[in-house]
């Protein structure tokens, strides 16, 4: 047979319908989602995740609606490290390694599955109290210093609510309303300072002296006066005393974004309702001198 018509015989060659067309390989889609999914809870656990603000607790640094992002590994992994809070109390750390005082944390109360952010204040063996609002540790009183009052703005996310900021409501001359608060930047022993509001008496102004145990931190939030932390009862929403070290989730590293809460559903509204000026801001405390 001739080389033109062995050409000719091949190119007259029908495939099969079901050869010519491959079908899809669902069970390959699936496979490659799933270890998408794992992929990213792996990133969330182990590595880092966001983070959103729900309270009030941390101002004036952090604000309702600020997005953060949180690091797992700066103090190893325990029970509350993956993303979803499904494992029951475990006992230590894989690469443990304790706070820093003036560390912002992530931490989930004992018995629950709610995560807290809040400040690193007293660490193992530190004698700490507080008294007519100055904390105390080591039976010397960690300094503060008035920074004058504070205007941050109202809006949808923070509302500056006459029952927690009481006649602190301001207006300025274009009609913007402000919640003016008194601000004290305190120092804790190191030089790590930050700053914090104290608008008055409240309950936790007064905290009898304790030795923080073993393996336990002490922590507070930096709005002294609207804060459920150590000093707290669980059953009061707090944090019951000391926390377990295993029960913190990550560190606190900066700011991605921060919305005011004044966006809908129209994507119209979305870009008038990013802050300013919020992106980028470090959560870490300032040295003395910085």
């Amino acid at each position: 047979m001739a080389a033109d018509e062995l050409a000719l015989t091949h190119e007259n060659v029908e495939v099969p319908e079901s050869e010519a067309r491959a079908g899809t390989d669902w069970w390959a889609e699936a496979r490659g989602i799933l270890w998408l999914v794992l992929a990213v809870l792996g990133f969330h656990s182990f590595v880092a995740k966001p983070f959103f603000i729900p309270s009030e607790s941390m101002l004036p640094g952090l604000l309702v609606g600020d997005r953060l992002v949180v690091t797992k590994y700066p103090y190893g992994y325990s029970f509350v490290t993956p993303t979803f809070h499904l494992l029951p109390f475990m006992p230590g750390r894989l690469f443990g390694r304790m706070p820093k005082r003036g560390d912002v944390v992530i931490v989930t109360p004992p018995g629950t599955t709610t995560d807290y952010i809040k400040r690193v204040i007293g660490l193992p063996g530190d004698r700490l109290a507080v008294r007519d609002g100055v904390v105390f540790l080591n039976g010397t009183p960690v300094p503060r210093r008035a920074m004058g009052e504070r205007d941050l703005p109202v809006d949808a996310n923070t509302r500056c609510d006459p029952i927690h900021y009481s006649g602190r409501l301001v207006r300025g001359a274009n009609g913007r309303a402000w919640c003016r608060v008194p601000v004290f930047r305190e120092t804790l022993p190191g030089g790590r300072s930050y700053d914090t509001i104290d608008l008055g008496w409240s309950p936790g102004d007064n905290y009898p002296e304790i030795r923080v145990p073993k393996d336990r931190v002490f922590l507070m939030g930096d709005n002294r006066d609207n804060s459920a932390d150590s000093r707290y009862s669980i059953a009061n929403n707090g944090l019951g005393g000391a926390v377990p070290w295993e029960n913190i989730g990550g560190r606190a590293e900066f700011i991605t974004f921060s919305l005011d809460g004044s966006a809908t559903w129209n994507p119209l509204t979305w870009p008038a309702s990013f802050r300013p000026g919020r992106a980028g801001k470090s959560l870490h405390p300032q040295k003395d001198g910085e």
